[in-house]
């Protein structure tokens, strides 16, 4: 329960990064935004891959990373 709650959080800022990167007011908040949407995507994918119980997955959000 408690992961599939900060799956949720990390929806929550993904969404909101991408808010930012689209209605960024400078070039550089739009750059920061997007690297940390890259950087929530593999967090995303790493609880992903504890709440199906494979380890495998796992490697996948290293080679994002």
């Amino acid at each position: 329960m408690m992961y599939a709650a900060a799956a949720t959080a990390i929806l929550v800022t993904m969404g909101l990064a991408l808010a930012r990167a689209l209605l960024g007011p400078t070039v550089y908040d739009r750059i920061l935004a997007v690297n940390m949407f890259g950087t929530k995507t593999v967090l995303l994918i790493a609880v992903f891959a504890f709440l199906s119980g494979r380890t495998d997955i796992l490697d996948i959000a290293l080679v994002y990373a």
